[in-house]
């Protein structure tokens, strides 16, 4: 199969990447913006190693741009688009750039394989937040969205239009939607990381509110074989839930860490709460189980094995702890820290 992977040097793009060419004799071409979050270093394998070099291409730019896109998506038998502005805590600051990567960028796409000359599988990568604050039970895929940030609301969005493609145009369409993702290769934005990277430096760990958020964690290969699974093996027309497996409050999460990295519950600081921050996500896998598949990595694997990375790749999380991300940094968490308490 010929591969076209969109945001494929991102953190859950590039390890779809580094496992499909691993396991299957598909070439792959990725385009990537390298925004912040993009990271050419997350696929030096796939350029060093020559069998799999001699498969794979990495192209620069937008999915927003038709020149890009179209004579790429007129060369592949499949997109997989994992292009996103991904992180909730962003788009509360700025939500104009997620909305053109999740919503224009989308279309485009769309528009690319539906002009294409021949049959062109389309694979909507999104996120269990599209439904939303589940309070209680397990979100199915027949549950309406009901996404509560702008993230969320351009996930959704993206889904929609992918969805609609399928109905009016008979566009071979299939979505995933995966649970919170964790792994090596993630940028330190997201919480993971974050806390594991302020930790191994002695510095604070910033814990929402009482860090009673409830999330399913999903170890990133997991999610990478699952997108892999159904891009072969999907309904079209479909959307797959892709569960993780181990459910945990915020606050028990960044105790394993800590106890991993043999760091004190002191350097936790609870700070201010984000703006209509989810309390608690949880999906139903039964409708990929019943496709033949299911998470593969236990929790506290898949932790040990992220805690381990980063300790052995300090060059590669300080790199991205440069640039713009001390002003970043200091927006997002500067004055919750000058507020915050003992957690």
């Amino acid at each position: 199969m010929r591969l076209l992977v969109t945001g494929g040097a991102g953190f859950i793009g590039s390890a779809f990447v580094r496992r499909r060419l691993r396991a299957t004799d598909d070439s792959v071409v990725v385009l990537d913006k390298l925004t912040y979050a993009g990271n050419r270093d997350n696929l030096a394998e796939c350029e060093r190693e020559p069998s799999l070099a001699a498969r794979f291409r990495f192209v620069r730019g937008d999915i927003c741009d038709p020149a890009a896109v179209e004579p790429l998506v007129a060369e592949v038998d499949a997109v997989v688009n994992f292009a996103a502005e991904s992180h909730v805590d962003r788009s509360i600051i700025d939500d104009a750039a997620f909305l053109r990567t999740g919503v224009m960028g989308v279309h485009l796409l769309l528009e690319a394989v539906r002009a294409a000359q021949h049959p062109v599988r389309f694979v909507q990568v999104s996120t269990d937040e599209i439904y939303g604050e589940v309070a209680e039970g397990l979100s199915v895929e027949s549950d309406a969205l009901r996404p509560r940030s702008p993230y969320a609301a351009a996930k959704a969005s993206g889904e929609m239009l992918a969805a609609a493609y399928y109905v009016t145009h008979g566009t071979d369409v299939v979505i995933t939607r995966g649970a919170n993702t964790f792994g090596p290769f993630q940028h330190p934005e997201k919480i993971v990381p974050l806390f594991i990277t302020n930790a191994l430096d002695d510095q604070p760990l910033p814990l929402y509110g009482d860090g009673r958020q409830e999330r399913d964690w999903l170890f990133v290969d997991d999610h990478a074989d699952a997108v892999a699974f159904v891009l072969d093996h999907g309904a079209s027309g479909e959307a797959y839930n892709v569960p993780g497996h181990g459910r945990r409050f915020n606050r028990d999460l960044t105790a394993q860490i800590l106890e991993m990295l043999n760091k004190p519950w002191s350097l936790v600081r609870s700070v201010s709460d984000r703006p209509g921050h989810d309390l608690r996500y949880a999906m139903d896998g039964a409708k990929l189980a019943h496709l033949g598949w299911r998470p593969q990595t236990a929790l506290e694997d898949g932790l040990a094995e992220t805690v381990d990375w980063f300790q052995s790749n300090s060059d590669w999380w300080r790199r991205a702890k440069s640039g713009d991300w001390a002003s970043y940094y200091d927006e997002q968490y500067g004055w919750r820290l000058a507020e915050s308490v003992e957690a």
